[in-house]
């Protein structure tokens, strides 16, 4: 029989020499997607265990002195919202991925968590034990991928770092561009949406367009030898490649790039493959509230009867 608990020093050893084998990590937050993480089997064996020596929620799954798998999760914008930032399983019994399932949403909601977020493969085999654990997909994606920069003169829309005082305006964006039922889940609330933002490993830039005191543009990018960079746009006057054209400019020096696209903005992916980028795989976004929205209704006796 297995179970959960919080990792010791003493388990790396374990966790890194199991059968000879580097087992993958299941979760996929945005900085992970488009690694290989077979090219370094030791550095990514160290990277992805030893996350209890981090300071965030970290659980092992044992049976007898063998590891079997292990949960670690991370808050995003702020602690109320977190993610599932590492999922490893290392055994066919479904039992362990619900027990590190069971523990970490135990921890975190201690901690006042009030959401957590996970993404998987379409075809993982974690999704139906995520749906047990009670979580619900709301938001397939497709990972698209470019090689080297986009070449071409940036064009000049406007596209400027964003300030304190935008944030307001790029949740006005963030309420326009999305579909209901996906900001009822990520942000319903200005506090909602800041808490659920997802963090993305490293430094990012914001950009935003104003147009008559309006943000209807909004890009996220990082750099690097992998860049990154998400796009959301209701502009009047910029096309989506142009705001995809000026936010990649920043990305000059990246090898290849990668963005994710909702798979309910048709336009948003046309947009991408006009700049040459092409799908590089399916991913399926699930969620869980932790808290009750709404206190239940407890029936009452009256003291008195009042009769007209």
């Amino acid at each position: 029989m297995s179970r959960a608990r919080r990792p010791l020093p003493t388990d790396l050893v374990a966790l890194v020499s199991f059968d000879g084998r580097v087992y993958p990590n299941e979760a996929k937050p945005f900085d992970r997607l488009g690694l290989d993480e077979r090219t370094r089997p030791l550095e990514e064996a160290l990277e992805q265990w030893f996350f209890f020596a981090t300071g965030k929620q970290t659980y092992v799954s044992v049976r007898g002195a063998t590891i079997r798998g292990l949960i670690n999760a991370r808050p995003r914008g702020k602690r109320s919202a977190w993610e599932v930032e590492a999922l490893i399983d290392a055994d066919d019994d479904k039992a362990v991925v619900s027990s590190l399932f069971s523990r970490m949403l135990a921890g975190i909601g201690r901690g006042g968590a009030e959401r957590v977020f996970i993404r998987l493969d379409a075809n993982s085999v974690i999704v139906r034990a995520a749906r047990e654990a009670g979580f619900f997909q709301y938001q397939p994606q497709t990972l698209y991928r470019r090689e080297g920069p986009i070449g071409g003169k940036a064009p000049d829309i406007g596209l400027r770092p964003k300030s304190r005082q935008d944030l307001h305006g790029m949740f006005q964006l963030y309420m326009h561009a999305v579909p209901a039922n996906v900001r009822a889940i990520e942000g319903a609330t200005f506090k909602e949406w800041q808490a659920a933002l997802e963090p993305w490993g490293g430094r990012t830039t914001d950009l935003v367009l104003d147009e008559d005191g309006a943000i209807t543009a909004w890009a996220r990018v990082q750099s690097g030898q992998t860049g990154r960079l998400s796009v959301l746009s209701t502009s009047r006057t910029a096309g989506l490649h142009d705001v995809i054209q000026a936010a990649a400019a920043r990305l000059s020096k990246s090898d290849a790039l990668f963005a994710l696209v909702p798979e309910q903005d048709p336009g948003l992916a046309a947009a991408f493959e006009r700049q040459g980028f092409v799908p590089a795989g399916s991913y399926l976004l699930m969620a869980k509230r932790l808290t009750i929205t709404a206190q239940e209704l407890v029936p009452e006796a009256a003291r008195a009867v009042v009769m007209n």
